[in-house]
């Protein structure tokens, strides 16, 4: 088993520890975050979302807390650099606080920690770190590349839906509308927003729509570099708590029909790499449908359209924190498996 610390443990954070923790493979020992134990042991079991947690939390100490009776050490460390994972054996670090995004910020890790191993739960979009979709670019995985992100939730999303439309008809250009859920960077009430310089985030999000910005589009370039130039997007902010769904419009370039496109999609969704990835679903769905659905994109096949034989829209839901939490936590056993302990990864997408 590969020892390993969840540093900030927020939704994101949580859901990766929960779904880490049913791997043989992985061992979680340690968890940092600027909460009290006491939060962290009562969110970890009881989430509004996504339901209670069928393990048995329990705070022991105000450093620490039980599932199911194994201990998990707890620290409120603003910089990691103050934690000794090297006494605590720790070998890879899920990195889940969003706040250290460039590769200097994270490199402590391995320089005075002793941590072999770090994957990020954002976009690192620098020279010495690898954003990686599995299904779409896991490939490119490597021994000497031990800074790893899982990307962000709606490139997770949309890279799947890309590599399908690229392969089979190829992309000139396009544009995506994200309708996302409220996260933490948006305010309950109207108030002044600390965490993003959007002034529009700072308006209720649980009352408006809120149109913001997306770096999915952008940030598909860090999978497939050719679109560089060629996507873009923007997002709008909804008042529902989860379940996410990303409107795709493309410029083909091959002539096709509504038909053949939801072929290829729904082919892609069966067999090859991005099988247990990609979702395609006839029913007519809504949100609620898709909470605690662990696939990254699921097509709403109903929705697709083709405009003057060029012109493709696509929609895909996604629960934007199961889905891009479970498959951080497989990107964590395929990076333990293939580079700390030389075996055969649980998780295969070929």
């Amino acid at each position: 088993m590969v020892k390993c610390a969840v540093n900030g443990f927020g939704r994101i954070g949580r859901l990766v520890f929960k779904y880490a923790w049913e791997d043989p493979s992985l061992e979680i020992v340690h968890v940092n975050d600027l909460c009290s134990c006491e939060s962290a042991a009562y969110l970890v079991q009881y989430d509004s979302v996504h339901g209670t947690w069928h393990r048995k939390v329990e705070q022991t100490s105000s450093e620490s807390f039980t599932v199911d009776g194994a201990v998990v050490t707890f620290s409120q460390k603003q910089d990691f650099r103050d934690i000794d994972f090297r006494s605590m054996g720790v070998e890879m670090v899920m990195e889940c606080t969003g706040k250290f995004l460039k590769v200097s910020n994270l490199n402590p890790y391995f320089d005075d920690l002793g941590v072999k191993r770090v994957v990020v739960s954002a976009p690192v979009k620098e020279k010495g770190a690898l954003n990686v979709v599995l299904g779409c670019n896991h490939q490119l995985l490597s021994e000497d590349m031990a800074l790893v992100t899982n990307a962000s939730c709606t490139t997770n999303c949309l890279a799947p839906v890309v590599k399908v439309i690229k392969e089979n008809f190829g992309i000139k250009h396009g544009c995506i509308t994200t309708v996302h859920d409220v996260t933490g960077t948006q305010t309950l009430v109207d108030m002044p927003n600390t965490k993003k310089s959007d002034l529009r985030r700072a308006r209720s999000g649980m009352l408006n729509l809120c149109p913001t910005s997306t770096g999915s589009a952008t940030a598909i370039v860090e999978i497939y570099p050719e679109l560089k130039g060629k996507l873009n997007g923007l997002a709008i902010r909804v008042p529902l708590l989860n379940a996410s769904l990303t409107d795709c419009v493309f410029e083909v370039e091959k002539g096709t029909t509504k038909e053949e496109v939801n072929a290829a999609l729904k082919k892609a969704s069966e067999e090859g790499a991005l099988k247990g990835i990609l979702g395609y679903e006839e029913k007519p769905l809504v949100s609620t449908d898709y909470t605690n659905d662990v696939r990254s994109s699921i097509i709403d096949a109903l929705s697709t359209q083709v405009i003057d034989g060029t012109m493709v829209k696509i929609y895909a839901w996604y629960d934007n924190e199961a889905g891009y939490s479970k498959r951080m936590a497989e990107l964590c056993n395929i990076v333990a498996a293939k580079y700390i302990t030389k075996t055969e990864p649980s998780f295969k997408y070929e």
